[in-house]
């Protein structure tokens, strides 16, 4: 008799990753913000290092590619700016921090001195001055997350979104918003804040009067 060829048995089916599945946008409040930033330590350089580039993904609202790719040389002490040269789409752009913020930068920056790091170090570098990846930063915000007791999903593009949200609420022009987050067009922008409430819809609706009919019947129910 011929000898049968074997089939290989089927590849047991994997779950499906999530690529390509979009969650809601989900922005963090002040007080998550505090616990995120106190999960690092405050003294230790890695702590130092980690808490300002979280304060840079929120405050400055970059990419995490483009926090990544800072050099200490585009970084402007005196006017308190970032000069991102590897945006998206190789675009430059000059970005503004507070001064809190920046000061948590600066600290950084001047113990990162102790580390010796070679002139084309990053800004956010490992402690040897090597390139830190974004691998690092995609394990370490949700680590952070879980001893802050955030029950949100964190990642860098979160910061950014809250980073956004907080200009919308300030009531920051929509052109300053899209200059700020390096987008190529207001309509970008649009888009990318249609997520939130700006905060004229929120008041305009809770100016509105309520009909004197169903305000009484609402009365009487209670």
């Amino acid at each position: 008799m011929p000898k049968l060829s074997k089939t290989p048995s089927p590849e047991p089916a994997l779950p499906k990753s999530n690529s390509g599945r979009r969650f809601p946008v989900e922005v963090l409040s002040p007080a998550e913000l505090g616990r995120l930033i106190d999960a690092c330590s405050r003294t230790a350089p890695t702590g130092l290092r980690n808490r300002a580039l979280i304060v840079v993904l929120w405050r400055a609202g970059l990419r995490v590619s483009e926090a990544l790719a800072l050099l200490p040389k585009e970084v402007d002490r005196t006017a308190g700016t970032l000069h991102v040269l590897n945006g998206k789409g190789g675009e430059p752009r000059m970005v503004a921090l507070d001064p809190l913020a920046f000061s948590v930068l600066a600290r950084w920056l001047d113990e990162r001195v102790k580390l010796k790091p070679s002139a084309q170090s990053p800004v956010f570098c490992t402690l040897h001055g090597g390139q830190l990846q974004t691998a690092y930063v995609r394990a370490l915000l949700p680590r952070l997350a879980e001893a802050a007791e955030i029950g949100k999903r964190v990642h860098a593009h979160a910061l950014r979104h809250t980073h956004a949200c907080e200009l919308l609420r300030e009531r920051v022009p929509i052109n300053l918003i899209q200059k700020q987050l390096g987008h190529a067009n207001l309509a970008v922008t649009s888009r990318y804040l249609d997520h939130f409430v700006a905060p004229e819809l929120t008041e305009a609706m809770q100016r509105r009067a309520m009909p004197a009919e169903v305000a009484q019947a609402l009365r009487t129910a209670d």
